[in-house]
């Protein structure tokens, strides 16, 4: 067939020949148009070996691209471990009559298993979760305990910087203890400049004396530290009563020289003590001597009064801040609300020895007295006119707080301890003069407190404590007594009435008062004033009846009469209107100020109905022969003669009185 086709093409080869020519020419010129240049170009020129080398590689990266598809698809196929029996068993199915039972139908008031399942998961997960985050946030050498432990009060003290505060030391030995410490301090940081300054009145004589004990201690301790106390550490002395005295003018450290200084002091009977003066003395003194040591400077008083020259105060204060002086007070505390106090002091005169309670000004712990001196009427209530503060008094404080000291309680008169952290709410304002003042001009219930305490210290002591026992074996004693009773009531109706206005002036600014300490104070002032006048309004009126109608005994033998408390306010409309109101400020007291000197006042106030009721009673009434209407009293010899010397010594302890 080879053959055949060869012969053909051999006998048409011409024709042939010239055929492919042609169609080749034909192919050739439609060619030339379709590659000017690209690949078709490279193609065009490459062997048959290089193009059979593409196509390979193309099949290849076809079937790696199939390959990756399948893969990639199988990655992220999720598959169960689980078999099909077990994901049965874990299938929950909700039952139509379990679902009905859940809810508010529900007689079991329970959750379904399902709703079970999912809360727990959900908090285990988050517990997990948050776990883990902790994990990776938190330093892992560090052990966090799982609760903190409540510290002690003691702890807490230690903690808060008591620059500036009151601190109860433990007495006059345990305040100089921690002046020690402070003197140590200082010491620490650089030289140190200490100056004492000591009240010489006569009740300080044996707060001195101890002081002199402990000198050589003190100084002892401190020049056992490292520092070189010889020289780092200088000291003045000065003494000041209505005078000023430099004992030791030149700060030395021989201890020596300070011991002489301290026991040179004699007691100044003037009963002044000018603490302003002193300080302002020692700066002008001790300050060239700091300047050149380049030391640290405190200024220690030792005192039990406020200091009579306080109006130099903010004086004293700036020059002591600008230099920077520390004043440290070594001090008896405030009475409660009240510029007066009392000192136990103990004095002779002509070979006999006297101790007494005196006056002294020893408050008030705020700028301006902000509590009333009301006495009480009832028994069990007398004495509470001395009640400590727990803070020192305001001018002492102030200076020791504006130039970072502290006031150490060396005496507390007061029978009664306050909770520090409850009191910590209650401290007093140690603000400029300036800034009290604009309070008081800018909130009426502040400046009616403050003026009706004025009230109250200037005739606070013309307040009588109305009398409550009556003698009636006759009816004429019955009303001479009654008569003298109601003398005094009559004016002090009168008084507390203005009080009660004063008060009342403030009142529509009350809600506006800015610290609880204000607000105890005003509700207790109210309060109390309110009170008072229930009780006055059922005096007068059980007196008046009495008078105009004594009762008869109902026991055989009694010979007395008693005004007692009572539920019973029978004095007219007006008279129940203050008693609600005075409950209504007592009771706001004792509900919002717990554990405070202002809650105990109230609450004594209310421990006595503020109504009257009448009870008989027996009493000794001694033989009377001759005197005034025939009621002086007549008794035996000796004891005549006793009260005979009582009276005589009383006049003498009177008239020999120190002044503090």
């Amino acid at each position: 067939m080879f053959r055949g086709m060869a012969s053909s093409e051999s006998s048409n080869g011409d024709s042939v020949v010239s055929t492919l020519e042609a169609s080749t020419s034909q192919a050739l010129s439609a060619d030339d148009s379709d590659f000017g240049s690209g690949v078709w170009d490279i193609l065009y020129d490459m062997p048959a070996w290089g193009i059979s080398l593409l196509v390979h590689v193309a099949i290849l990266v076809a079937l790696m691209s199939i390959t990756w598809v399948i893969e990639t698809q199988r990655e992220v196929e999720i598959t169960s471990t689980f078999e099909p029996e077990d994901i049965r068993q874990e299938e929950y199915v909700i039952d139509t009559e379990v679902s009905e039972e859940i809810g508010s139908d529900s007689s079991l008031n329970i959750v379904g298993p399902s709703m079970a399942v999912a809360q727990n998961s959900g908090i285990d997960n988050h517990r997990e979760e948050s776990q883990r985050i902790d994990e990776v946030l938190l330093d892992p050498r560090l052990q966090t305990p799982e609760s903190m432990p409540t510290p002690s009060e003691a702890e807490l003290l230690e903690s808060i910087d008591l620059t500036g505060t009151t601190e109860h030391a433990g007495g006059t030995e345990g305040a100089i203890d921690r002046i020690t410490q402070e003197i140590a301090a200082s010491l620490r940081q650089r030289k140190t400049l200490v100056v004492w300054l000591l009240d010489e009145s006569l009740s300080m004589e044996s707060r001195r004396e101890l002081v002199s004990k402990r000198f050589r201690g003190i100084y002892k301790q401190l020049g056992s530290l490292d520092v070189g106390a010889e020289e780092a550490l200088k000291t003045g002395i000065v003494g000041y009563g209505k005078e000023v005295h430099l004992l030791q003018e030149e700060a030395t450290s021989d201890l020596a020289l300070l011991m002489k200084a301290v026991d040179s002091i004699k007691n100044d009977k003037s009963g002044e003590e000018r603490v302003f003066t002193a300080l302002n003395m020692a700066l002008r003194t001790y300050l060239p001597a700091k300047r050149k040591m380049r030391a640290n400077m405190m200024m220690i008083l030792v005192t039990d009064e406020r200091g009579d020259d306080f109006q130099m105060l903010e004086d004293t204060v700036r020059r002591c801040t600008r230099e920077g002086v520390k004043v440290y007070c070594i001090g008896n505390t405030s009475v409660f609300g009240r510029e007066k106090g009392y000192i136990r002091t103990k004095w002779v005169a002509d070979g006999e020895t006297f101790e007494k309670d005196l006056p002294a000004d020893m408050g008030p712990e705020t700028v301006a007295a902000e509590g009333l001196q009301l006495p009480f009427w009832t028994a069990s209530a007398r004495g509470l006119d001395r009640m400590s503060s727990g803070y020192g008094p305001y001018t002492l404080s102030r200076v020791c707080a504006e130039t970072g000291g502290v006031f150490f309680v060396a005496e507390d008169g007061g029978r009664r301890k306050w909770d520090s952290a409850i009191m910590r709410k209650y401290s007093p304002d140690y603000r400029p003069l300036r800034d009290y003042q604009r309070q008081l001009s800018t909130n009426s219930a502040k400046s009616a407190l403050v003026n009706a305490a004025k009230q109250t210290v200037l005739d606070g002591d013309d307040i009588p404590v109305p009398r409550l026992q009556f003698q009636a074996n006759n009816d004429t004693i019955l009303r001479q007594q009654i008569t003298e009773a109601q003398k005094p009531l009559a004016t002090m109706d009168y008084y507390l009435q203005a009080l009660h206005a004063t008060l009342a002036a403030g009142e529509r600014d009350r809600d506006k008062l800015d610290s609880d300490r204000w607000r105890a104070s005003y509700d207790l002032a109210m309060g109390r004033v309110l009170a008072m006048r229930v009780r006055a309004f059922g005096y007068n009126a059980m007196l008046a009846e009495m008078k105009s109608a004594p009762k008869s005994f109902e026991k055989p033998g009694n010979n007395q009469w008693r005004l007692t408390p009572s539920k019973d306010v029978n004095a007219g409309a007006t008279v129940r209107k203050l008693h609600k109101k005075a409950l209504e400020y007592l009771t706001r007291v004792i509900d919002e100020h717990p554990g405070t000197p202002w809650a105990f006042l109230a609450t004594v106030e209310l421990g006595d109905p503020l109504g009257w009721g009448w009870k008989e009673s027996k009493m000794q009434i001694a033989a009377n022969m001759g005197g005034a209407g025939g009621n002086a009293p007549q008794f035996a010899p000796e004891e005549e003669a006793r009260r005979q010397e009582q009276r005589r010594r009383q006049q003498k302890m009177k008239a020999s009185e120190p002044n503090l």
